[in-house]
């Protein structure tokens, strides 16, 4: 198991138990493992990736609904939505660096 796998995986359980557990800096730690975590994301993935951020944006909020399981997996996406969003925006800001490169 390469590094790129271990800090994905590392910032997924990160962010579905901080969203449960109260844990000190989590949104700055899942912010941080986001941001690293996008870092090993391939170029040819990046359009894939944004469009998975945005889909468990909208997925989240509909997930009430469901009796029983709908709050706590509207909670644990609310985790991970944190860890996509950030890892979203470093994608974001790598394509715009990759096109203004000459």
């Amino acid at each position: 198991m390469g590094v790129d796998k271990i800090v994905k995986l590392v910032g997924v359980l990160v962010a579905i138990v901080a969203a449960f557990v109260a844990i000190p800096y989590s949104g700055l730690i899942v912010a941080l493992l986001g941001i690293a975590g996008a870092w090993y994301i391939a170029e040819d993935d990046r359009s894939r990736f944004l469009i998975a951020a945005v889909a468990l944006t909208f997925a989240q909020g509909g997930l009430d609904a469901i009796p029983t399981v709908g709050p706590i997996l509207t909670t644990a996406l609310g985790g991970l939505n944190g860890l996509f969003l950030a890892a979203a925006a470093t994608v974001i800001v790598l394509g715009t660096i990759d096109r203004l490169k000459p």
